[in-house]
């Protein structure tokens, strides 16, 4: 592993020091995802696919972006809550905009193998992947670890969106009963850490030992802050979502209610 001494995102800016992140090989990726998605949708690999799906793909390709080489990524290395305010985007705002946007569907239509309705497998590794990934990756260790080496900070990224679209593919293309249990699984543990984070008693990443202060936050306080942005706006998007899956299962089951009493 290679270890490196300054972190990816840079060294850790004062207020209004904060930088853009200009990685070409970042900027490369980006591209070349939407590239993808503009040429499946052109050839009409979905036909399911609308102004509306592409719209909505835009947008969570936009925000993943921003998230990513805006000057959040440099003033995540000051703060914690910057860190996690930008794992919240990525995983919760970014990642079902781009399922919505139909790109799995379009990935399963171009690459066989694949289901376009997740099952039970996907289920279980969408959900118990993104809880891992949370609790992992906002750990002392591990979190430390990503600042430290450039690796490291990517297969966080990596294991945290990869594993959050998947889950808002169980939310958004499986059945009822999956997208019910998805939706409550991963709010009850983000809401678990965040409440972990925002109550505890000291602060827990020594990386910010130094960092925090001159933004007129104490490490704890900090931390403190970010907890919060986990357990609160987190746990009320994925709330929300968990009505939505209700309601949807609800209509279902009166809907083959209905459905049976016409055929009796």
């Amino acid at each position: 592993m290679i270890w490196n001494a300054i972190p990816y995102c840079g060294t850790a800016p004062e207020p209004g020091g904060a930088v853009w992140n200009l990685d070409p090989i970042l900027i490369t990726v980006l591209m070349a995802f939407a590239a993808a998605y503009a040429i499946g949708y052109a050839r009409r690999i979905d036909p399911g696919a609308n102004r509306t799906s592409a719209l909505s793909f835009a947008i969570g390709w936009t925000i993943l972006t921003l998230a990513l080489i805006s000057p959040l990524c440099n003033l995540s290395v000051a703060l914690f809550a910057a860190r996690v305010g930008q794992h919240m985007i990525l995983a919760l705002i970014a990642a079902p905009l781009i399922i919505a946007g139909r790109a799995d569907i379009m990935l399963a239509r171009a690459v066989r193998g694949l289901s376009e309705t997740p099952g039970w497998a996907e289920f279980a590794i969408g959900t118990v992947g993104f809880a891992l990934a949370v609790w992992i990756w906002h750990m002392p260790v591990p979190y430390t670890a990503t600042f430290e080496s450039h690796a490291i900070y990517w297969l966080m990224h990596i294991t945290m969106i990869g594993t959050a679209l998947i889950v808002w593919r169980v939310i958004l293309r499986a059945d009822p009963a999956s997208m019910l249990m998805a939706s409550f699984v991963t709010g009850i543990q983000m809401s678990g850490i965040g409440a972990i984070l925002t109550l505890a008693p000291a602060a827990l990443f020594a990386v910010h030992d130094n960092t925090t202060w001159p933004f007129g936050l104490t490490p704890l306080q900090d931390q403190i802050l970010g907890g919060l942005i986990m357990w609160v706006p987190g746990g009320l998007i994925l709330t929300i979502e968990l009505l939505a899956a209700l309601g949807v299962y609800l209509h279902r089951l009166e809907q083959r209610d209905r459905d049976e009493a016409l055929s009796a």
